[in-house]
Order: C-alpha cells, then structure tokens, then sequence
C-alpha cells in the first residue's frame, strides 16, 4: 500500500511577488499557482505585453505531482544565467504546479555570469518567500454501481472512509462518483466491492 507521504505535493496558494536590483538592473519575479501548459502561455503573453519596456522575461515552471513535466527559458540571456536558477528554487523549495518569472529592467552596467545567476536566483526566492506555500493531496476518482438495497452498506462505507462525494443517481440501480486520496484508493475500492451487486464502471 502506498505511504500517504507519496501521494502529497507542494505548491503556492496565490500569486506573489519578489524584488531584487543589482547595479541598476531591476529584477521584479512573479510566482504564479498554475495547473496547464496553457495557463503558463496565456500568463506569460500578459506579462510581455504588460512589461513590453523591460530587456527580458525569463521563467520557469514545473507542473503535476510527480514534478516531471517543466520548462525553463533564458529569453536571450546567456545560456543558464537565469531559466535555471529559477527552475532551482523551484526544486530547492519542492515545489510543483508553479510558474515564475522575473522581468529584467537593464541598469547599464553588465552583471556578468555569476551575477545574472545570483539575480535570478534571489529574485525567484524572494518570490517565493513571499507566497503561502500549502501542501495538497494527490486524489482519485472511482464511479461504484450497486442496486438500491445495498445503499445503506454503501453509505456506511462512505461516511468511515471519507471520500468526496462528487456525484450521486439513487433509482433501483445507483451510481456513485467518489474522490479520495490516491493512498486511500485502493482499501475504498475493496470494501465496496465486497457489497453484493456492487461493481466499478468506467467514468
């Protein structure tokens, strides 16, 4: 059976905010709780047009559970100065299904490598501290069908293991949507199951 650790993950509640300038240039990073690949577009196309004065909008993201889909950009600074110091206070803080983005406004006076990198990093951070971090669960969904005289074990089964109830049809056949957490899941499915007449089907 799975540990309830492994089905838990980290991300941000709302949108926040970081400052950092170095030798004039302004680093001004946003992180964002976003779900989709899509989401990270339409964000990052706003923020262009909203900041269409600044040198540069690099960003990083990294999206789902199991943090294994992500994307990091330097937007034409040098290669690994700043999509990649982003992307790592991302993983310093195990963080998942966020998107930051700092915006450059250049000072005149080139940083360097070493100093875009150190930019880029602490702007993320600041960011970052300054978002209320929140741990969720990782939930599932299962649909049970079973005949109407077996509601009442069904019933007895839902209110001691807790599933959401998303969805429920009550006639001389019933069917129930359920949501739980993905440890959970399969002891759920096993004590429905052992209820006469009571079967899974497809959502």
């Amino acid at each position: 059976m799975m540990a309830e650790t492994d089905d838990t993950y980290r991300t941000i509640k709302a949108v926040s905010r970081g400052d950092y300038s170095e030798k004039r240039s302004r680093f001004i990073a946003f992180a964002f709780p976003v779900k989709t690949v899509e989401e990270v577009k339409g964000i990052l196309e706003e923020y262009r047009r909203k900041y269409y004065d600044a040198r540069h909008v690099c960003w990083a993201y990294m999206l789902g559970p199991e943090r294994e889909i992500y994307r990091q950009n330097d937007d034409s600074e040098p290669s690994g100065t700043a999509g990649k110091p982003i992307l790592g206070q991302i993983n310093s803080n195990e963080l998942t299904d966020i998107l930051i983005l700092v915006i450059r406004y250049f000072g005149g006076i080139l940083l360097g490598t070493s100093g875009l990198i150190v930019a880029y990093r602490t702007a993320a951070a600041e960011a970052i501290a300054a978002a209320t971090i929140e741990e969720r669960t990782v939930d599932e969904t299962v649909r049970i069908a079973f005949e109407y005289p077996f509601l009442d074990r069904i019933m007895r089964i839902i209110k001691e293991e807790e599933p959401e109830v998303l969805s429920r049809q009550f006639d001389m056949s019933c069917r129930m949507t359920l949501s739980i957490r993905r440890s959970r899941m399969e002891n759920l499915k096993e004590r429905l199951l052992k209820v006469e007449t009571a079967k899974i089907v497809e959502i």
